[in-house]
């Protein structure tokens, strides 16, 4: 299987100019998807693109100076971000979705949803272009929260790196994350989208962490005991891996389930014997299933996902985002349950038009 490395900008070189792209390139934006049949995936110019020196510029010196500076660097595309390598294999799986299904708008539709203002526009325009991403859906709110448009789009994941964007998401039941680059280069897979799920307060509800919170572990593996055949309640990004289930079955009707370009992970502290049939048997009750699940019983998750190499990790505590980070894994935090640090009653600063 051909790897590619998650970040560096060397590694992702200009592609061809798009009156070079290949016939199938162009067929896919004849066949753009509606949003109500596709997987939306909205993210954030900062989430897909490397934009510290712009955003210091903005802090420092203010709007005007911003715009100014976007301006005159526009045909200088910006460096690949955290989500790159994501949005790169989802759109490897359209194209096989493409091949064998291609009257089908089941597909991923990525949405580029930011507060810039429209004279930014061109140059994340040239990014894209430079690096050959089929994304055609732009939402640039000007300095306004871009977050009232994220149902408009069916967004099925909202991917940040501005945590108060994510967290206001979450609240209007939106699947969303504030995303994190990793702290080594990754070799990452080019042709199977990779994604792994912590579970409680992200697949699943955040109860048994209540118990865990508030009674202490022994308490929760007698309530796990007791409750094992009662299906948790669902976390914020079931319907995610719901909706990647549904493309894997795709795959599976032709026969591809080995050759399957989706997988899909559980990784979670809980321990097999003492807590992990509840959480299997809850996915089984929603129809659902990961390709592997790995029970840690406490253990760092890093190690475990720098051997998996997913394109994405989602979990609910920092302490596992930042622990994935160290190991090379793109990691974003899901700020649901009550393992969140208490919210500041009002932000700091207004968000800023580069603040996505």
């Amino acid at each position: 299987m051909g790897m590619i490395v998650a970040c560096p900008p060397s590694v992702f070189p200009a592609a061809p100019r798009r009156a070079l792209w290949p016939m199938s390139h162009l067929l896919s934006l004849s066949l753009q998807p509606k949003p109500q049949n596709a997987i939306t995936i909205a993210v954030s110019s900062r989430a897909l693109f490397r934009m510290e020196e712009e955003q210091r510029i903005y802090k420092e010196k203010g709007v005007e100076e911003y715009v100014r500076y976007q301006l005159e660097h526009e045909n200088e595309p910006l460096s690949p971000g955290p989500a790159f390598p994501f949005v790169r294999a989802l759109e490897a799986v359209n194209s096989r979705l493409r091949e064998l299904y291609p009257d089908s708008e089941d597909l991923f539709d990525i949405v580029l949803m930011t507060n810039n203002h429209a004279q930014v526009g061109v140059r994340l325009i040239n990014s894209i272009n430079h690096y050959n991403l089929f994304i055609e859906r732009f939402c640039m709110t000007g300095g306004n929260s871009p977050i009232c448009y994220l149902k408009a789009y069916h967004t099925n994941l909202y991917l940040s790196s501005d945590e108060e964007k994510v967290s206001e998401a979450i609240g209007e039941g939106i699947a969303a994350a504030t995303i994190f680059s990793p702290s080594k280069d990754v070799a990452v897979p080019q042709s199977q989208l990779r994604v792994a799920f912590d579970g409680d307060a992200v697949l699943f509800s955040d109860e048994s962490e209540q118990i865990v919170k508030a009674h202490g572990l022994d308490m929760f593996f007698e309530h796990e005991k007791t409750y094992e055949n009662k299906p948790l309640a669902q976390g914020p990004l079931k319907g995610f891996l719901e909706a990647l289930g549904r493309l894997q079955k795709k795959f599976y009707s032709k026969g591809l389930r080995l050759e399957c370009p989706i997988r899909t992970y559980l990784v979670t502290a809980r321990s097999a014997a003492s807590s992990g049939a509840r959480a299997l048997k809850t996915l089984r009750s929603w129809g659902l299933e990961t390709d592997e699940a790995l029970f840690l019983a406490g253990a760092p998750k890093g190690p475990l996902l720098e051997k998996i190499r997913p394109h994405i990790f989602f979990d609910d505590q920092m302490f596992h985002v930042t622990g994935a980070q160290e190991m090379g894994t793109v990691a974003a935090h899901v700020p649901y349950g009550v393992a969140q640090a208490p919210r500041r009653t009002a932000p700091e600063r207004q968000a800023p038009p580069a603040a996505q």
